[in-house]
């Protein structure tokens, strides 16, 4: 292996610890009080960055929250009742749970602006959620948190920015905020800060955080998971993501080996291993060639994201061996056999992809970077060749400049023309045409990716030859130019009617 040590060492800190969508620093996480002030942590262990990016959360006219389109004969006060006549839950659950749902509906409506909108947000979830009979009596207590949390944030904590890191004083849940989705339980986030106060070896801070999570785990897909409640891309809440999964057992695995809580983590632990035994979307499986694939996204097994497949693995890998148990070896063993197939075409030969499947894109750099260390650690743990080689690939990579070729062209003046151009690997692009000594167009294009490419161009009716240079620079910041001559061509003369 050709990595440097220190580089070694800090991917594994960022796989292991951090264990977020993207490389980088912890984040700074704004703590609300309990006296209702709120104070930035800057040194918070939360990662900084995980997915899903932030994005609004509309309907087709831009201009609401999502709302279900089921029937609405299921309410939750409804199916809170169900749930007591059932014996599911007792009198005292249904009188809080209610009271808890009539408060931020009263407190929604004396709210205005930006507060309105999102308590209204995450109440109207909560009543889609009811009204697809899936308010079972396990999402109890994460909904209800996450509606309590944001009634109280909306009432007495500030506003704020798309993507920002938010807690509460005496709790090690990691939130997020999503516009028109209040404010959400950040699932890969939060075990992602297990895995840093583990590290760390925060053993009070870690006891609490295990206290706090195993209660969340709901059920689904025969076991339990650590489910998203909010919708996102094509799924509604709840959902489901392989690798904030794979980071949860990975975390409580070792929280419960330091604390010597195994007797009463790994039960629960162990059943959050159906979801890798049951097809999407219920679960995370997605039969594929060898072995199987984990999906990033239950609701989108079409859609193939390497890192998250990579982590979910490593996942895997770390809680067999620490829980030893023989059900993740087997998961782990099948996943990594697709795995070995998977990881080459995620090479272009000259960056990396970070999708494949229903939507196909290079890596940012940050998720460059991130696989890149989830494939040493993978390296690490099991000596396969394709993990090794293919990390070293990624490294090399950022030092090594784009290729670029500009292709001539023979284009009519007067007219809207493309020049063709092929490029190795995604880069900011910029042009500049010349005639001679003169500027004819100078512009940037922005980020472009890999592949055969064409860009427009509105040409001048003056004929003769023209110099068209394109310049690429890398996410890594290597740069590289071409320049070819597009000869223009006499106008046409318009015909006379």
């Amino acid at each position: 292996m050709a990595f440097p040590r220190i580089a070694r060492c800090l991917f594994v800190v960022l796989a292991c610890t951090l264990c977020t969508a993207s490389g980088a620093a912890a984040a700074p996480v704004l703590v609300l009080r309990e006296d209702g002030t709120a104070v930035e942590h800057r040194h918070s262990l939360a990662p900084a960055v995980t997915f899903p990016a932030v994005r609004s959360w509309t309907d087709r006219r831009g201009t609401r929250p999502v709302r279900a389109l089921a029937a609405k004969r299921r309410t939750v006060v409804g199916e809170l009742k169900r749930l007591r006549a059932a014996g599911a839950i007792d009198e005292a659950a249904y009188a809080e749970r209610r009271a808890a749902y009539e408060d931020a509906k009263r407190t929604a409506k004396k709210l205005s602006g930006a507060r309105k909108v999102e308590l209204r947000a995450v109440v109207s979830t909560l009543e889609d959620v009811a009204a697809r009979g899936q308010l079972t009596p396990s999402r109890l207590a994460p909904m209800f948190l996450t509606l309590e949390r944001n009634r109280e944030w909306w009432t007495t904590g500030p506003l704020l920015a798309p993507g920002r890191r938010v807690g509460f004083s005496g709790s090690q849940i990691v939130w997020q905020y999503y516009p028109r989705a209040g404010i959400q339980i950040q699932v890969l986030g939060t075990f992602g800060k297990v895995n840093a106060l583990w590290s760390s070896r925060q053993t009070t801070a870690l006891g609490q955080a295990v206290d706090e999570l195993l209660p969340l785990a709901a059920e689904r897909a025969g076991g339990v998971a650590w489910e998203y409640y909010f919708p996102y891309r094509a799924g509604k809440a709840p959902w489901i993501s392989s690798l904030a999964q794979g980071t949860a057992l990975q975390a409580l695995a070792r929280a419960a080996t330091r604390l010597k809580r195994e007797p009463e983590v790994f039960p629960v632990t162990s059943r959050g291993l159906a979801v890798f035994e049951r097809a999407a979307p219920e679960g995370v499986r997605v039969p594929a060639g060898a072995g199987t694939h984990y999906a990033q996204y239950s609701f989108e097994p079409g859609l193939r994201i390497l890192n998250g497949f990579v982590q979910s693995l490593v996942g895997l890998y770390d809680y067999g061996r620490l829980a030893a148990d023989d059900r993740a070896k087997g998961l782990f063993a099948s996943g990594e056999a697709r795995a070995r197939e998977e990881v080459p075409v995620y090479d272009t030969g000259a960056w990396s992809l970070y999708s494949r499947g229903s939507s196909t894109h290079e890596s940012s750099l940050s998720y460059h970077d991130l696989l890149q260390g989830f494939l040493e650690n993978l390296c690490e743990r099991t000596g396969v060749d394709v993990y090794c080689t293919t990390a070293e690939h990624f490294v090399t990579y950022k030092t090594v400049p784009p290729e670029l070729e500009v292709k001539p062209a023979r284009l009519r003046g007067g007219r809207y023309g493309r020049v063709p151009f092929e490029l190795s690997k995604i880069s900011t692009i910029t042009l500049q045409i010349t005639r001679g000594a003169r500027m004819v167009e100078a512009r940037p294009f922005g980020a472009v990716g890999y592949g055969r490419r064409t860009f427009g161009w509105q040409v001048p009716r003056r004929k003769g030859n023209y110099t068209v240079t394109l310049t690429a620079i890398d996410l890594a910041g290597n740069a590289t130019s071409d320049t070819t001559t597009v000869r223009v061509l006499k106008p046409k003369r318009r015909k006379r009617p």
